[in-house]
Parts: C-alpha cells; sequence; structure tokens
C-alpha cells in the first residue's frame, strides 16, 4: 500500500458525471461531508460552466480533479494547461506522446499533471485491436515510466496493474485508479478492468474514482461514507 501523507478521506474521488452544473451542485449538496475529492469531466464541459463549477467547489473547499485528457499539439496542450494554474486544481490528465506529456510538465505550476495510461474500459482485445502488438500491463508500465521520467507527477492506471507499477516504477508516482467497484462483482456497464475498493488500494493506488456505484445506489451519501469507511480499513490494518 502507498505511505504517501494524504487525507484518507481524500482518496476517494466521487465522478461528477451529470448532466448540467445544476445537477452537479445538488449531487455535491447531497454528498456533504462523505466527499472531499471530485472528478469533473467532458460532459459537464459540454454542458457549459465548467469553470464556474470549478471554482464553486474550491470555494466549497473541496478537491477538484479536471479529466478532460488534453490532447493536441504540445503548445495547445501547454496552453490549456497554464488556464488551469493557481485556481486551486489538484489535477488534470494529459494524453498523448512524449512530446504532449513534456510540455503539460513543464507547463504546470500548482497542478499535478496524471498521464492516462489505458483507459478501463478497454482490454486487451481492444489494445489489439487498435493496432498495439503488445501485453496490455507492459504497455501501462511503459507509458507510466515514460510519464514519470519526463516530469509528470502521476497516472490514471487501472488497479490490475497497480502492483507492477509499484515494483518497477519509483513510488513517488501518483497512481489514481478508476473502475472501481465497492463489492467484487461482474461490471455492469462499460468498464471492463475493474477491481474492488481493498484491491485498489491493497495494489498501491493513492486515489480511486467512483462514480456509478454511488450514483446509482439507494442512498448515494451511505454508499460514500460506506467506500470511505473501506478506506479507512484498509490504513488501520
Amino acid at each position: 500500500m502507498t505511505a504517501k501523507n494524504i487525507p484518507n478521506n481524500e482518496r476517494l474521488i466521487f465522478a461528477l458525471d451529470v448532466a448540467d452544473v445544476g445537477l452537479a451542485k445538488q449531487w455535491v449538496e447531497k454528498l456533504g461531508n462523505s466527499v472531499w475529492f471530485y472528478k469533473i469531466g467532458l460532459e459537464l464541459f459540454m454542458a457549459g460552466g465548467y469553470l464556474g463549477l470549478l471554482d464553486w467547489l474550491v470555494a466549497k473547499n473541496k478537491k477538484v480533479f479536471v479529466d478532460l485528457k488534453f490532447f493536441d499539439v504540445p503548445a495547445t496542450v501547454a496552453a490549456a494547461v497554464k488556464q488551469l494554474n493557481d485556481r486551486g486544481v489538484s489535477f488534470a490528465t494529459v494524453h498523448g506522446n512524449q512530446s504532449i506529456l513534456a510540455a503539460a510538465a513543464e507547463a504546470k505550476k500548482d497542478v499535478k499533471i496524471l498521464a492516462v495510461t489505458v483507459l478501463t474500459s478497454l482490454d486487451q482485445g481492444d489494445i489489439q485491436d487498435l493496432g498495439f502488438d503488445c501485453n496490455l500491463s507492459e504497455l501501462v508500465l511503459s507509458r507510466a515510466k515514460r510519464a514519470l521520467d519526463i516530469g509528470c507527477d502521476g497516472v490514471i492506471s487501472s488497479g490490475l496493474e497497480v502492483p507492477k507499477l509499484r515494483q518497477y516504477i519509483d513510488h513517488k508516482l501518483l497512481v489514481v485508479s478508476p473502475g472501481i467497484r465497492p463489492v467484487d462483482n461482474r461490471p455492469i456497464d462499460d468498464q471492463k478492468r475493474v477491481v474492488t475498493v481493498e484491491q485498489a488500494l491493497t495494489n498501491g493506488a493513492d486515489y480511486i474514482v467512483v462514480g456509478r456505484p454511488i450514483r446509482q445506489a439507494d442512498n448515494p451519501y451511505q454508499m460514500a461514507m460506506t467506500i470511505q469507511q473501506q478506506i479507512a480499513t484498509c490504513y488501520e490494518s
């Protein structure tokens, strides 16, 4: 497990994947003190009012993860990252090759850059369909090594690949794992490489991203608190 000095209640990142800013704010109020870290992505970006929501979350002392997976020519990605500096953003995701990641790393100030390795909605067959003639876990490891070497702060990685990252890469690497399910079950959505809360943290993830299991729960607040308790239990043992 990671030994980084991260408050346990900030290790849970809620994926605020909803249709508009008004609904997003309702979710933040509903979840209250059960969630302190929010991921805001493409759906909300396209709905309008994205930066206003970002500032609103920061003003409420919430931590913010900008998950827009910047992917463009290096100069454009660098310019986008600069727009996030000094706004209270904790994380931002970047996708792409070495020059793109290097541009983002050079442009950052207080925001931490997370490189996307392989989306958790992809499996080995999908990787081959995309033209990658390699093992999925080796691809994740290769991309993570490159990201850290050129100045990124961490990566997005399924919890399944985290043990290898911890074995072969410096522990200063931040690892954020999506595709988390509170209990061990078969995925019922587009996520293919999923793990439980305990598996992800035991494998060495620093943060976990949870969306649908909380949003679709009968009592979302209680589900978030249950996950927080699972996190706390992992670090007490």
